[in-house]
């Protein structure tokens, strides 16, 4: 029994912790930047599907929402990330700014979505970290 309330600990930890993807310590999928149907079938099963924007891409989050496709989605406004949250989009990325305005409503309504913002350099971890965000994605992590 001790085992098991470790493990749930230790699951709940790992859910509350930042996401950080691309970075060289952290072990993470990689995200596939894709334009087309084709290109969903041409991506590898373990990654991350990119569909950019969210108004060029509704017909392609739809698919992969119906076939159990792990996907995420740009968006640049707030109405954007209710619709990608909507659609199933396993990540939404954004800008900071955007996500300062994203974040506590995805709170707020428990988006299934996690909010993640796009950066170059591991300096903006620690900003983006005190603006409670979800997560970071490194531009490195994106083919």
């Amino acid at each position: 029994m001790a085992n098991t309330i470790a493990t749930n600990a230790l699951k709940s930890n790992k859910e509350e912790c930042m996401i950080i993807i691309g970075h060289p310590w952290v072990e993470s999928r990689r995200f596939h930047r894709v334009f087309t149907s084709e290109d969903i079938v041409q991506s590898h099963a373990d990654d991350v599907v990119l569909l950019e924007p969210l108004v060029d891409s509704v017909t392609l989050a739809r698919h992969c929402q119906s076939n159990g496709i792990v996907y995420a989605i740009t968006v640049n406004s707030l109405k954007e990330a209710l619709f990608a949250n909507a659609l199933g989009a396993a990540y939404i990325i954004c800008k900071e700014e955007e996500a300062l305005l994203i974040q506590p409503i995805a709170q707020e309504y428990l988006f299934d979505s996690k909010v993640l913002v796009l950066i170059h350099d591991e300096k903006e971890i620690v900003k983006i970290a005190r603006s409670g965000i979800d997560g970071v994605l490194f531009v490195e992590a994106i083919r």
